[in-house]
């Protein structure tokens, strides 16, 4: 949710001819641009934008391998696969948004709009990056636990069908609740509050519930038939998903909620917590790659094999996402 230098001055325009109690006033409690982050800790300016500069070339190069590697190189296309590069896409689009926040902190003048529309670009793709997790987390679930009760549910059909509803929802409710926080001055900080539940708070709570059911599943003896590598890689999946959403998203939810409770709170610690959480979210493109190893069987070593250009193409199967036909077995 980066946004340019841009918004301050049309901010402090705003601020010096209304009440303190305004909708644009409250708004950008949550909002801090990179103009005040440049003025007020110069050093700590230039190291975030380093740290910028390293997350978009890290991440912008896996996230495209890994999207070659999943659209051309992996010939079956399951659920988890499709999950996938969706999540893959929204990466990207995270990871191009960052040089597109230095081009306009130096270039955009005086465009609140422009400010607003990148800070909206950022909120929905990184509320599908999580949701996108929490979709793969319930498929490796419902792929470990509930094999058979799931098979007409985890079929491509229908996850594209949740694909194109995640990007609609995500697009939708962010635009509505971002809209109405800057229209209704009563309501932003409520508003706000709903869009952090409804697209952090809510899949946080299903991605740790379905974790804790799959390694309690997972102990059973009904479940053993199934390889300890296919069950080993579930664990580590559901786990690096929970890692990452706490490393990368819950540091910025938590401070845009404690400014939600305390509006008051002092704003060098506002202004400091702020950009270094949004540097944290930005962190999520190069940490996804670590989910894709765990998708494919063989996602490293077609990586691998890209790089090195000693093997033919190989086609990465889904192991995970696959159920096992009892019929044809």
């Amino acid at each position: 949710m980066p946004t340019s230098s841009t918004q301050l001055p049309a901010l402090d325009s705003i601020n010096s001819t209304q009440q303190p109690n305004s909708s644009i006033y409250l708004f950008s409690k949550f909002i801090h641009p990179d103009k005040e982050l440049y003025t007020e800790f110069y050093s700590l300016w230039i190291a975030l934008m380093v740290v910028n500069a390293v997350i978009f070339l890290v991440g912008v190069v896996l996230n495209s391998l890994a999207l070659y590697v999943f659209c051309f190189r992996t010939k079956t296309k399951t659920t988890s696969v499709i999950y996938t590069i969706n999540l893959i896409v929204t990466d990207l689009l995270v990871g191009f948004s960052l040089p597109v926040r230095i081009i306009m902190f130096y270039s955009a003048g005086d465009c609140l709009n422009c400010s607003l529309v990148h800070i909206f670009g950022y909120f929905v793709n990184m509320y599908c990056s999580i949701l996108f997790l929490t979709c793969i987390c319930v498929d490796r679930y419902l792929a470990i636990v509930q094999v058979e009760a799931s098979r007409k549910w985890r079929n491509p059909t229908c996850a594209k069908g949740i694909c194109v509803f995640i990007w609609i929802f995500a697009t939708v409710v962010t635009f509505s609740i971002l809209t109405m926080a800057i229209q209704f001055a009563a309501c932003c900080l409520s508003k706000i509050l709903l869009l952090m539940v409804c697209e952090y708070f809510f899949p946080l709570i299903i991605i740790i519930f379905f974790t804790t059911r799959i390694m309690c599943a997972l102990s059973k003896p009904s479940l053993m038939h199934q390889s300890r590598e296919r069950r080993m890689r579930a664990v580590q999946l559901l786990t690096t998903v929970l890692i990452i959403f706490m490393i990368c998203f819950t540091p910025f939810h938590v401070r845009q909620v404690a400014i939600s409770i305390n509006p008051d709170m002092p704003h060098d610690v506002s202004l400091l917590v702020y950009h270094v959480t949004v540097t944290l979210s930005s962190l999520n493109s190069c940490m996804d790659p670590i989910v894709y190893c765990f998708v494919t069987n063989n996602f490293q070593s077609t990586m691998k094999n890209i790089f090195r250009k000693t093997e033919p193409a190989q086609t990465s199967v889904d192991i995970l996402g696959m159920n096992k036909n009892t019929k044809g077995s």
